[in-house]
């Protein structure tokens, strides 16, 4: 890495703000993640949560303000071309492939496939198989390769899409609330699998469930109406009396 990315913030939102029809959906936030660094965002419903990884990902432009990734300006792309600059986005509800299998998920997923039919069909490189085998260990799937994605619950589910964005191997992960309708076993492992990704790409984690954010062991930012409302460890801001009364104290 070159000293000026090292010197560069990963992501870098500031001063961005977007309304829809008058509403201000996000007001003049400013949000900062590092390399290597994984961010839980906490909030309310209508906090803006959603809206900033809109506007991360190229879904949404903002009218005002600077997104920054590597120092790129977001903004100049689409979605496509933002994917393509490693930021990676798994939605709440899963979208894996269910007649496939575990294995053969992960291969369309993997950077460079280039369409269904050459990624099935044709000989799979050691580095490619490595890669795979890698991932499946990742997402604790590894024992369950051949089985069809359709046949996984719902949390092995949402460990494959994380996967599947694994293979394509992005600098910055946005995951949005991963274990919605889990079982506990695998919200706890859930946090655990995360903490492993973290060692090697930044994470943006938005989560509802508490004990979650608290097994993750990271820093927090609370978003409230478009905007930062308290940032820092878990404990500082559910003390927080802002924090309280707009969001934990509903």
């Amino acid at each position: 890495m070159s000293k000026f990315l090292e010197n560069t913030p990963l992501l870098y939102l500031d001063g961005v703000s977007v309304a829809f029809d008058g509403f201000k959906a996000i007001n003049n936030l400013s949000l900062v993640v590092e390399h290597g660094e994984m961010r839980a965002i906490i909030g309310p419903n209508g906090a803006g949560k959603t809206t900033m990884m809109d506007i991360i990902t190229g879904k949404t432009r903002p009218d005002h303000g600077t997104v920054l990734f590597e120092g790129q300006d977001l903004t100049l792309h689409d979605e496509a071309q933002i994917a393509n600059m490693g930021i990676g986005r798994k939605f709440q509800k899963p979208t894996v492939f269910e007649n496939h299998s575990i294995y053969d998920n992960l291969l369309l997923a993997l950077k460079g496939s280039r369409n269904v039919f050459q990624a099935l069909f044709s000989t799979q490189s050691t580095e490619q198989k490595q890669r795979i085998d890698e991932i499946l260990a990742v997402i604790r799937l590894e024992n369950r390769r051949d089985t069809l994605a359709a046949d996984l619950s719902h949390g092995q589910k949402q460990w494959l899409e994380i996967g599947m964005l694994l293979a394509q191997d992005p600098k910055l992960l946005l995951v949005d609330e991963p274990v919605a309708g889990m079982t506990d076993a695998e919200t706890v492992e859930t946090a655990k699998l995360l903490r492993e990704i973290s060692k090697t790409r930044s994470v943006v984690v938005v989560e509802h469930d508490m004990s979650f954010i608290r097994d993750l062991d990271v820093k927090v930012t609370c978003l409230a109406e478009g905007a930062v409302l308290s940032e820092g460890s878990l404990n500082h801001v559910s003390s927080d009396p802002k924090v309280i009364e707009s969001y934990l104290g509903r």
